[in-house]
């Protein structure tokens, strides 16, 4: 009779084993990881695009935008206040020497030269009398019958009646003038630029109510940073050219730097005087002036080629011997569009990344892919 406990009892894996048999397993691969004697994984070489590098010599050309204006310009203004009777000239008005450009109402003046007129009348009416009084006292002295006091009194009247002319005549010739200067005149030939008056409006004397560009020279101005004509340009002349028609071109000369520079553009006013300026270039044109800069001896790379070190910037090499990528500080000289000119840090000859050295790290080998020689 058999038992039905004959057959042979198998163990049954519980959870505990299994957590067990999988922690080992992870053990063995770990130690199985630190094995000196295993070959390293193999970097893959970067693309990248170079360009062996070679100083040129450039002279570029500094071209600026400015604006035609006379040499010498004028401020008008009334030597006297009064109420403006009338207009006779506007803004853009060629005038001519002498021309009336505005009219003040004269009554006030002409009012001071008929007293002044009538002051004149009195005082040679005393003249007159002092004269006389004068010459009777002088020929009664000689025949001995006034005294010398007398004879002096009507010596001091004559020269106080001549004082009192003089001045009388001296206040005739001040009202008349102040009579005249109620007629604003052009003191040259040029152009109106600029009007600060109505006809009926009062204006007090010495403010300004016309500005007068003069016939004659001509000068471009430019508003500039100052590094542009400080130390870079080839030489003081520059080509004119006019906006709106570039055919019509003259030459000139810088003529004028100003000292001071602007607090608010940060920049310096310059003056360049037009040779035989043509007649399309009138006042307030705009015009555009090129200026040659000095010969540099430089290496122009493209912006791509620009990385940093820190906070300097800097430019991938590549060793040609290992092929591997180094980064190398340098100086930069100028930027420009889609160029950057490098004064120092690369010698000629060494193989510099233009592309591809964003995802480069030091020593990292590189495949070249030659963008220039």
């Amino acid at each position: 009779m058999t038992s039905q406990f004959s057959n042979p009892i198998r163990a049954i894996p519980t959870p505990g084993a299994k957590l067990l048999g999988a922690l080992a397993a992870l053990v063995g691969l770990a130690l199985s990881g630190c094995d000196d004697h295993q070959p390293p994984a193999a970097t893959r070489a970067a693309l990248v695009r170079t360009a062996i590098v070679q100083p040129r010599d450039r002279q570029a050309a500094i071209t600026l935008t400015g604006e035609v204006q006379a040499r010498y310009r004028a401020d008008l203004s009334f030597r006297v206040s009064g109420r403006v009777i009338a207009r006779a000239a506007d803004v853009g008005a060629h005038v001519s020497k002498g021309d009336i450009l505005a009219r003040l109402d004269p009554a006030e003046q002409q009012a001071d030269v008929d007293a002044a007129t009538a002051a004149l009348a009195s005082a040679e009416a005393q003249l007159r009398v002092a004269k006389a009084t004068f010459e009777r006292q002088k020929a009664l002295i000689a025949s001995g019958f006034t005294t010398r006091s007398v004879y002096d009194q009507a010596q001091e009247g004559l020269r106080t009646a001549e004082g009192l002319l003089e001045a009388a005549k001296a206040q005739l010739g001040t009202a008349r003038d102040a009579l005249g200067y109620t007629v604003l005149r052009a003191e040259a030939d040029g152009v109106v630029t600029a009007r600060n008056l109505e006809v009926g409006q009062i204006v007090p004397a010495a403010q300004p109510v016309f500005s007068i560009a003069q016939d004659g020279a001509r000068d471009a101005v430019f508003e500039v940073y100052e590094s542009v004509f400080l130390g870079q340009t080839d030489s003081r002349r520059v080509m004119l050219a006019l906006v709106s028609d570039p055919s019509a071109t003259a030459t000139g000369e810088v003529r004028e730097i100003s000292p001071a520079i602007d607090a608010k553009s940060s920049t310096i006013r310059v003056k360049v005087s037009i040779d035989n300026p043509p007649a399309a270039m009138t006042l307030g044109s705009a015009v555009v002036g090129t200026v040659m800069a000095k010969p540099q001896n430089e290496i122009a790379l493209p912006w791509s080629a620009l990385m940093a070190a820190g906070r300097k910037p800097a430019v991938w090499t590549v060793d040609p011997k290992t092929q591997t990528a180094a980064l190398k500080p340098v100086t930069v000289g100028t930027y420009e569009a889609g160029q950057v000119l490098i004064k120092a840090g690369l010698e000629p000859g060494e193989r510099v990344v233009i592309e591809g050295g964003k995802l480069l790290s030091l020593g990292q080998s590189v495949t070249e892919v030659r963008g220039g020689s």
